[in-house]
Order: structure tokens, then C-alpha cells, then sequence
């Protein structure tokens, strides 16, 4: 079995690469060829933390996979991320195990591509100002991914904390060619913004309708049992969008409380949520129909994602000779 660490993971996983792969699996996930049960998990109240199961088959891909996810939100401020996994990879013809691989990195990687494949899908051409709201591993691998599909020329960064806003701020500066700014709000953030990423562990909405612009383009992976990224005006008025019905409309662990709640209040119906990504990528919904009209991808994450991630990683791990094999029988 071949093992590898997260630093080789991150060096192996090209985010482009990804993105691009994404699209067929998503199309696989919306035409009933991949296989994704709903996630499930064992709580573990005391910390308020979980942990969850994720197994998935993407045949665009030729992977089967399942992965173990941690999520102990506690963690925030520590050494610890709020978010640790474990991928292990099966072979899709025998089913014997044949990798063992760090799912923090990937999870953070393949959250932040298929944020930045609704981009490419459903952005306007000319987005180019983009708010991040958070200030953790999404934020940083969402400004990453969205400069890989549009021409971002101006990122602002909002958080709880200001200090960790111009942590972030400074450290994308260094590292891409655009101009990164922190800013102190939410709302100033977004004012303007065509594309706004939200990675939060927000109990209350980051993302409210009036602090919109005409046409901004709204990615939300957000999760918190207790509450919601997104406001109830937002939801009614945008093009939703998400990974997989049968997911995001799935009771806690594998749902969305930004769709699940304006539906208990009556505020829109299940019927609301416009396409799952596959379904555009296929051509069998439209996306975006005007240039004012706002969309919002509302994700949950599902396992064909983690699946198209580790088998990228694998082929790249086998063509540069990296990882140690283990025997285990």
C-alpha cells in the first residue's frame, strides 16, 4: 500500500489539474453513474466535534475511495486544524486497498476547485474583485483556486479577528500577483465584489442581500450544525446552485442549514435549488442568464470530489516514484 504524508500530497495535487477533472465527475454524481452515499458521522458532544464517513466510486475517474473527516471546531486557534482526514484508495476492479493518503489537504484543495468550477461556471467573464469571508485553510485555498478561472485583480479579506484578516491578507499578497487587502467587515468586503467566497464556522449570516452587488457570483462551504452562512433574502432572490440535491437537502450531517432552514420557514421550497454543477457541465440546465442576476453555490462536499483528488494524487505519486509502500498481509 502506498502511503503518503500531506506535504506530498500538496506538492502532487496540481489545484488546475483539479478543477478540470472535477467537471466530468460532477456530470457522473448529477447523471447517477457515480456512487456517493449521504455522509454519515459519530458525535462526539463533549467537543462539539464529529466524525464522519465519506466513501465514494467515480468511474470518470476510475476511483474508489472513502474518507475519514474529522471536525472538532475547538481546534480553531491551536496547532490542530478544525478539519483532519484520512483518504484510503481502493482499486475499482479488485477492491483491494491500495493507498493510504492525508485527506486535510485534499479536503481543503478539492473544496476550494469545485468552489472555483461554479466559477467557471457560473461567474461572469470579468469577475475580478473577489471577498473572502474567514480567515482559515478554506480562505487561503479559495483565493488560490477562484485566480485559477478569473481575472482577479483585487481580494479583500474579512474576519472575526482583524489580526488574523491581515495574516491572511499578507501572506496571499506575497504569494499572488494581485493586489490583497484586509478589510474590518463583512459587508465591506462584499461591497462591490463579483465573486465572494464564505469559509466560516458562522452561526449567524456573513452573506446578507444588501451587501450585494448586482451580479456577484457567491461560494458557500461553510458548515456549522448551530447555523448558517447565507441570509433567507439571498437564498430567495439568487440562482442556487449546488453538488448534489440529495446531499445538500439530507438531514445533519450530510445538509446545508443555508437551504434547510429558508425551506422549514417556508421562505422557498426544495424545488428552489435551479441545477447540481453536473447538471450545467452536461448542458442539462442552464447557468447564468444575465449579467445582474446572482448565483450562489451552496456546498456540502461529497466523496467523488475526495475521489478525483486522491486518484490525481496517486498517478502523480507512481510517475515520480513518491511514498513509502507498506505490506499489510
Amino acid at each position: 500500500m502506498l502511503v503518503l504524508g500531506r506535504s506530498q500530497v500538496e506538492d502532487l495535487l496540481d489545484v488546475g489539474r483539479l478543477i478540470d477533472a472535477l467537471g466530468p465527475a460532477m456530470a457522473d454524481l448529477s447523471a447517477g453513474r457515480a456512487s456517493v452515499p449521504n455522509r454519515i458521522a459519530a458525535l462526539v458532544p463533549e467537543r462539539e466535534g464529529f466524525l464522519a464517513v465519506m466513501p465514494g466510486y467515480a468511474p470518470s475517474a476510475g476511483a474508489l475511495v472513502t474518507k475519514l473527516v474529522s471536525l472538532f471546531p475547538r481546534n480553531a486557534g491551536t496547532l490542530l486544524p478544525t478539519h483532519q482526514a484520512l483518504i484510503v484508495v481502493f482499486d475499482p476492479d479488485s477492491g483491494e486497498p491500495m493507498a493510504l493518503l492525508d485527506g486535510t489537504a485534499i479536503t481543503a484543495m478539492r473544496t476550494a476547485a469545485c468552489s472555483a468550477l461554479s466559477a467557471r461556471l457560473l461567474a461572469r467573464e470579468d469577475a475580478a474583485v473577489l471577498a473572502i469571508l474567514g480567515t482559515g485553510v478554506q480562505a487561503r485555498s479559495h483565493a488560490r483556486a477562484m485566480c485559477r478561472v478569473r481575472p482577479i485583480r483585487q481580494i479583500r479579506v474579512a474576519g472575526r479577528d482583524p489580526a488574523k484578516a491581515g495574516a491572511v491578507a499578507n501572506e496571499l499578497s506575497s504569494e499572488l500577483k494581485t493586489d490583497v487587502r484586509a478589510v474590518s467587515t463583512y459587508a465591506e468586503a462584499l461591497d462591490g465584489a463579483d465573486l465572494a467566497s464564505a469559509a466560516t464556522h458562522a452561526l449567524e449570516p456573513v452573506v446578507r442581500r444588501a451587501w450585494l452587488a448586482p451580479g456577484v457570483h457567491v461560494t458557500s462551504v461553510g458548515f456549522n450544525p448551530a447555523g448558517r452562512e447565507i441570509d433567507d433574502a439571498t437564498v430567495a432572490e439568487a440562482l442556487v446552485c449546488v453538488e448534489s440535491r440529495q446531499a445538500a437537502l439530507a438531514a445533519f450531517p450530510a445538509g446545508a442549514n443555508d437551504l434547510l432552514m429558508p425551506i422549514r420557514d417556508g421562505v422557498i421550497t426544495a424545488g428552489h435549488v435551479h441545477a447540481e454543477l453536473g447538471e450545467i457541465v452536461a448542458g442539462k440546465r442552464p447557468g447564468r442568464t444575465s449579467p445582474d442576476q446572482i448565483t450562489l453555490y451552496k456546498s456540502v462536499g461529497v466523496a467523488v470530489q475526495d475521489a478525483v483528488a486522491a486518484a490525481l494524487v496517486v498517478a502523480a505519486a507512481r510517475e515520480q516514484s513518491i511514498g513509502e509502500h507498506v505490506t499489510l498481509h
